[in-house]
Parts: C-alpha cells; structure tokens; sequence
C-alpha cells in the first residue's frame, strides 16, 4: 500500500509541476510585446524530485507566498534557451511557447492518463480482496 501512495504522491507533484510550467508558458505569451521582457522557464522535474526546487519560501501559513516559488513550488527563472532576442529586447518567440505548451499538454494528458490507471488498479486490488 505504501508504494502505491508514493506513486500517487509522485503522480501529484508531476502534475504540479505541469501546471506551473503552463502558468509561465501563458504569462510569457501575455508579455509577448512587452519592451525588454525576458521568456521564463520552469526548472527541471527534477529539480522538485530532488527537493531544490524553490528559492524563498514561507516558513508560517500566515506569511504572505512569495512570487511564484510560494509554499516549495518549482523554481521559475529566464529561460536560457529563448530561441531569439526581438529589436526591443523581448526574448518571448510565440513558436517556441506554442511548441513548449503542446509539450505540456500531451505530458498532462500522459501523467493524468497513469494516475487514473493506478487508481483503477489501486480499487481492483481492494475490491477483489473482499
């Protein structure tokens, strides 16, 4: 039963993950002409795997979140590989965030699609011990 729960909580956190990446995709795409605007990217999956994930953090339920990083959420920083820098400094090229959401599309769409498997399996394997 125990792995079974760290599958779910891993599960969880990949999908955590993927929806903070969608975020960043969605406020790059927002400043897509905003003057000197540098494209974000979420740090790797693993990165959060290895517990590194976040810069500041709160340490008290009553402390305001801090920028997208809040409670141990992935590390948001300037994404390195922007493919271009536009004549008014902007490093956002909508191709490359149209292709980067896609990606995250599919891998939710994947990461749901296990989740609910191992659930269903989860459920067979107690219902079939009664």
């Amino acid at each position: 039963m125990l792995d079974s729960m760290s599958f779910f909580a891993l599960a969880s956190k990949r999908l955590d993950w993927l929806a903070a990446r969608q975020k960043v995709i969605s406020e790059n795409v927002a400043n897509a002409n905003t003057p000197d605007f540098l494209a974000k990217e979420v740090a790797g999956f693993d990165s959060v795997l290895a517990g590194t994930q976040s810069g500041m953090t709160t340490t008290n339920a009553r402390h305001i979140a801090t920028g997208s990083g809040g409670h141990g959420g992935p590390r948001v920083m300037t994404d390195a590989a922007a493919w271009e820098r536009s004549i008014d400094g902007n490093t956002v090229v909508l191709e490359q965030q149209t292709v980067k959401a896609a990606e995250v599309s599919e891998s939710y769409r994947l990461a749901a699609q296990l989740y609910r498997k191992g659930h269903d399996l989860l459920t067979l394997s107690v219902t079939g011990q009664r």
